[in-house]
């Protein structure tokens, strides 16, 4: 009796081990997807279209993943998290891979054990309001109500720059993005405040957006970006490297209409590197020689995946700005494929 429970317990051992031994490379390809989280509902960057697909600028980097770790941009399971749910379930391997307008903290990154795979927006805190309130300043909002979202940065922000300015707020605590909106437009909050995307995103889905006014004050530095579990770090450079081949290939001019072509091979050793036409960088990677052609497939390189989901001729209606080219005055940057 004593000798089976002994070898029970070290079978049992051995299947923990066993477990914990797995990589999320091969849980992934075990699973047949990718188990991706996304926010509940953010016009343009993440939301479900009138056909149940999630479409939007960070769900772009969700399917470039699955489509360089499966070869197919489809194979993503999204599960949408709210402010206060989203590290726990990254953290309980609900899901592999955050992206959801999430800042790139110190203590995020040190305190919560996760790792930050790069930058794919680069934002800002601030306010919105009814044109109807006749404020053109954040400095002009002493004795405002405020829609919030908890578990988030902007908490921390807004207490911030009320205290340095001298001025008090109420908050009205919210969930998620849609419940800010149903409270903003009841009238139940004067401001809302968020990252800038968002609120340009939440704008554009009210019946009249000019009706409101994005006041002119970024008070935070917000670098919004991916992120997964600390320990797997062929993981994390999976995920790190397949943002930083979308940067490179609108930097490399490769785009989703030239990519077959550039495939082919071209006289541009990094063009050859980043396609894997030369060079071993997939197989460093764990992944074969064409995972970035595929990524960039999936949606397109940066540029296009910021025009199609939140650029200027969308109704979100984004420039660029910080989130330009380094070539074109802006920060995205991505280190040499060599």
């Amino acid at each position: 009796m004593k000798k089976s429970v002994f070898l029970g317990t070290l079978a049992t051992a051995a299947l923990v081990a066993g477990y914990a031994s797995a990589t999320t490379l091969e849980d992934v390809k075990a699973r047949g997807s990718l188990n991706c989280g996304v926010s509940t509902g953010v016009n343009g960057f993440s939301a479900p279209d009138a056909n149940g697909v999630w479409q939007g600028f960070d769900v772009a980097i969700c399917r470039a993943v699955a489509a360089a770790v499966l070869g197919d941009p489809m194979a993503v399971n999204f599960v949408p998290t709210t402010g206060q749910t989203r590290f726990t379930a990254l953290a309980s391997g609900e899901i592999d891979l955050l992206a959801r307008n999430t800042t790139w903290t110190f203590s995020r990154d040190v305190d919560l054990g996760f790792t930050f795979v790069g930058v794919n927006y680069y934002d800002g805190q601030g306010f919105m309001v009814n044109r109807a309130l006749g404020v053109s300043s954040a400095t002009e909002l002493d004795g405002a109500t405020v829609c919030i979202q908890t578990g988030t940065t902007t908490e921390l922000n807004l207490a911030d720059y009320f205290r340095v300015n001298n001025m008090t707020y109420e908050p009205v605590p919210i969930e998620t993005n849609a419940e800010a909106q149903q409270q903003y437009l009841a009238g139940a909050c004067d401001v809302y405040t968020t990252d800038a995307s968002g609120l340009a995103a939440t704008r554009a889905s009210f019946e009249n957006p000019g009706d409101h006014v994005i006041l002119p004050e970024i008070i935070s530095k917000e670098p919004l970006g991916p992120l997964v579990r600390q320990g797997d770090d062929q993981w994390a450079d999976i995920g790190r490297w397949t943002l930083n081949a979308l940067v490179a290939a609108e930097e490399l001019g490769v785009t989703s209409a030239n990519l077959e072509q550039m495939a082919a091979g071209t006289n541009n050793p990094e063009i050859n590197r980043l396609l894997g036409t030369e060079g071993t960088l997939g197989e460093m990677l764990g992944l074969d020689a064409q995972w970035a052609q595929r990524a960039i497939a999936a949606g397109g390189n940066y540029g296009e995946i910021f025009a199609a989901n939140i650029g200027e001729a969308t109704p979100i209606g984004l420039a660029r700005g910080l989130n330009a080219q380094w070539t074109q005055g802006g920060l995205m940057y991505a280190p040499p494929f060599r």
